[in-house]
């Protein structure tokens, strides 16, 4: 008689509010499998893994797991944790914990960096004979995964920045006559421009803003910002800006390069949007008000987009029904079939040509003047932000669920 084989799935890198969504999606499917032992989770990602810290779902209330799906962040804590090639004492300790636990089948839910982990998962199973299926769980607000049309987590961002992009022009707007004549929104970033792009769709209902979209897909060019900013002023009253943090100078520098790089070797970003405003109060002496909506545009589980969260499950069912069909080292797609109606379905791509790649935005999404987003990018984004998909709330606050992660 063979054993039941368990499962753990695991959150890497960055949050999103429905990264969740994706952990109920392969859960629940996992559970309701008869020929599926245990289902646990590794606390902090891979980290936790490592240090045999699990947590076992199996005997969780069903409760619990459904209100996954409506909870925002990492409800079992993530990490920014890279195992890199030639870490023999990192993957034996790794393939220990599998061993210790009956693991057959290893989930990652996160982006590039976290694929590039996964598929070193694959890789080092199969060079040592263990036996065990890895599947890539795709996540992203930043919307930059290669091989896949877009990323569960990206268009709640992008109706989160796009709505409070709309608000703050609104509030701008009513201000100009004698205060704020500019306001700037940072928004994360790093190498594509996915998340101030998204920022355009504030427009879909009256054309208050953003004037000026600034991307790592454009050297930023000081002067002719200047002058940009200097006519959408003079033109409307005042001027709004969205401006990614990934933004570069001719020479490939970033302008908020804070000196230093992270976990993942990384430079480190941050304070662009202030880099920017300065620039404008000292040539321009505008007033100026920068906002930085920091996690909040990752996190917000108030307000997710429908279309991303019923995406976002569905990945994570197609992650076990991948895995369990005996298909390892890929990640789950999404595959767009047309935008009106929008269709989408699921497919796969090799773990080894999504690690370390990036998805920039395509030149035809920007307009000519680079400045702005053209209509091929509102047709690209538009269903993504499509319906809301609301929790549940007590005593005015919504109502999520977390798990143990100290």
């Amino acid at each position: 008689m063979c054993l039941k084989k368990n499962v753990i799935y695991a959150q890497s890198g960055g949050v999103t509010s429905v990264i969740n969504a994706s952990a109920y999606g392969l859960i629940h499917t996992a559970l309701e499998d008869k020929n599926i032992g245990n289902v646990y989770v590794g606390i902090n990602g891979i980290t936790g893994v490592l240090d045999g810290k699990l947590f076992d779902l199996t005997k969780e209330s069903p409760e619990r797991i459904n209100n996954l799906k409506n909870t925002p962040g990492s409800a079992f804590g993530t990490c920014r944790h890279r195992l890199k090639e030639g870490d023999e004492q990192g993957f034996k300790l790794l393939f220990e914990t599998f061993e210790k636990y009956g693991i057959g089948y290893f989930f990652y839910n996160g982006g590039n960096d976290s694929m590039d982990t996964a598929y070193k998962v694959d890789n080092y199973a199969k060079s040592i004979g263990y036996d065990l299926n890895v599947i890539g769980i795709p996540k992203t607000i930043d919307n930059d995964l290669y091989g896949t049309d877009h990323s569960p987590g990206y268009g709640s961002a992008a109706k989160y920045l796009a709505v409070s992009m709309l608000e703050a022009s609104i509030d701008t707007r009513s201000m100009s006559r004698d205060s704020t004549k500019v306001f700037i929104m940072e928004t994360m970033g790093r190498h594509a421009g996915w998340l101030a792009a998204a920022t355009s769709l504030a427009k879909l209902n009256g054309d208050y803003g953003p004037h000026i979209i600034l991307l790592p897909e454009r050297v930023f060019e000081e002067d002719n910002f200047v002058q940009k900013v200097e006519n959408e002023v003079k033109k409307n009253g005042y001027c709004t800006i969205a401006v990614s943090e990934g933004i570069k100078y001719k020479s490939g520098a970033f302008v908020s390069d804070m000196g230093y790089t992270d976990s993942f070797g990384n430079r480190q970003l941050g304070d662009v949007g202030r880099v920017v405003a300065n620039i404008v109060l000292t040539r321009l002496g505008l007033k100026v008000h920068v906002c930085i909506p920091d996690y909040l545009q990752r996190s917000g589980g108030h307000i997710v987009s429908k279309t991303d969260k019923e995406e976002a499950i569905k990945v994570g069912e197609k992650a076990f029904e991948y895995a369990k069909n005996g298909l390892s080292g890929y990640m789950v797609t999404i595959n767009r079939v047309s935008n009106d109606p929008y269709k989408v379905e699921y497919g796969k791509v090799p773990l080894f040509e999504v690690a370390n790649n990036t998805k920039y935005l395509p030149e035809e999404f920007i307009d000519d003047e680079g400045y702005n987003m053209s209509n091929n990018f509102i047709d690209y984004a538009k269903p993504l932000i499509t319906g809301e998909s609301y929790p549940e709330y007590n005593n005015g606050i919504p109502n999520y669920v977390t798990f143990p992660i100290e």
